[in-house]
């Protein structure tokens, strides 16, 4: 994959610093080589063969968490998260990747066997887990390899989305869409699908919910995992195409897995112009949730009618895959505002912390440290929710919240919505 050219990247970047405020890693680690600057000029001394991709530049170059911040503010737009991750795609064909990676991107493969998995973990979770308040999140027992003991993860539902309905759910009105669930709301988050289903039902919308659709292939792609990427991008493409037709859009409740079909497909499919071609007529049909439902829906005017009936005051959080890639922010908060009374965070467009599968196991400390000061704007906000369209940022932000003591509760603006119209 090779999108770039990494030599000239470096030699764009003018050093303005502009990056430097707003990135991610460096505001929890202020070092010169951790900064948007700092990864351009070892890429280039890479690419000019002055720095070898040892194991201290794989570690340097995994601490980014792609957030794109960088390129949002750079004048010159130089696509710093892209250049990491084509390097990324370099380290995991050198070091290879880890096993616990290796078998978790396998099973996202298979859909019949991560629902088996889904089905075990609900079964045995209360040998290793244990459940913390009505969240329902889960406390590990005991340290694992890869969990520390005492970390906030999210708990595995009885029943998967996709488990849950039939395929097909027919509507009064002439519009039908298709789903794309993500895996984190197809397993642990399945409200999300549960209120977008209820939603739709409510606008009259005829609902497909495909059930063979498999990952979109983010955590692999941000983790270097090219193979397993391209796998799971033609499995959706060839699957898709089958409906994509019948469907006036395809509609994913999930900012990361929205952007990564949107915007990541056609990079991972470098090189292979029959491919890409394929998913640009999928693609050009496929929206993150609440922008097609403000955009071409009756849904505010819906919720208009029921005024101010949500008595939580909530706070938003901007996705880095919703606000800096799709440009997706005054929609939610739009249709969120027809119910609950609003307050905005300090920073609500400041990252998270979540960072992919890496950070998440590897270099957990980093996206403990990214997390503290979100869950603290959150406190100030004095609001009862906090609301993100995406389940990677709940995720953390849950844990973020419980680590520092932080009594307030996440719902996805379409659990929020769903509620006003009930």
């Amino acid at each position: 994959m090779r999108l770039i050219d990494l030599n000239q990247s470096a030699e764009d970047c003018v050093k303005c610093g502009k990056c430097i405020p707003v990135c991610t890693i460096h505001s929890i680690h202020p070092d010169e080589t951790t900064s948007p600057r700092g990864f351009l000029d070892l890429l280039g001394a890479y690419k000019r063969g002055d720095l070898e991709l040892d194991k201290d530049a794989k570690k340097i170059f995994e601490s980014c968490f792609l957030c794109t911040n960088c390129v949002d503010v750079c004048p010159s737009r130089i696509p710093t998260d892209t250049a990491i991750e084509e390097v990324r795609a370099e380290i995991a064909d050198k070091y290879g990747i880890a096993w616990y990676k290796k078998a978790f991107f396998w099973l996202l493969k298979h859909r019949s066997l991560m629902d088996l998995g889904a089905k075990l973990g609900y079964t045995f979770k209360s040998c290793a887990f244990e459940e913390v308040s009505e969240k329902k999140s889960m406390l590990p027992r005991f340290s694992l390899p890869i969990i520390k003991s005492g970390r906030l993860l999210p708990s595995i539902g009885k029943k998967s989305f996709l488990n849950s309905y039939p395929e097909i759910i027919a509507g009064e009105g002439k519009k039908s869409v298709a789903i794309f669930i993500g895996c984190m709301a197809n397993y642990s988050y399945t409200d999300v699908g549960k209120s977008l289903v209820f939603i739709l039902e409510k606008l009259g919308v005829n609902i497909l919910i495909p059930k063979k659709q498999l990952c979109c292939g983010a955590p692999a792609y941000f983790t270097g995992d090219i193979e397993t990427v391209k796998y799971l991008i033609k499995q959706n493409i060839e699957y898709f195409e089958s409906f994509i037709d019948d469907v006036d859009a395809v509609i994913i409740p999930e900012a990361t897995c929205s952007s990564m079909i949107i915007h990541d497909w056609k990079k991972a499919l470098s090189g292979e112009e029959v491919w890409q071609e394929r998913a640009k007529k999928i693609v050009s049909k496929c929206f993150i949730a609440t922008k097609w439902l403000h955009d071409e829906t009756e849904l505010k005017v819906l919720l208009a009618a029921k005024g101010q009936n949500i008595p939580d005051t909530v706070t938003y959080h901007d996705p880095c895959h919703a606000r800096k890639t799709q440009g997706v922010w005054r929609e939610p908060r739009t249709l969120l505002a027809q119910n609950a009374k609003l307050v905005e965070m300090e920073n609500p467009n400041r990252c998270c912390g979540f960072g992919g599968v890496t950070i998440q196991t590897e270099r957990f400390e980093l996206s403990q440290a990214a997390g503290e000061p979100k869950a603290a704007m959150i406190k100030e906000t004095g609001a009862s929710i906090v609301s993100a369209e995406c389940s990677a940022c709940r995720m953390q932000l849950t844990n973020a919240m419980y680590q520092n003591g932080v009594d307030v509760t996440f719902k996805n603006p379409l659990e929020i919505i769903a509620e006003a119209l009930k």
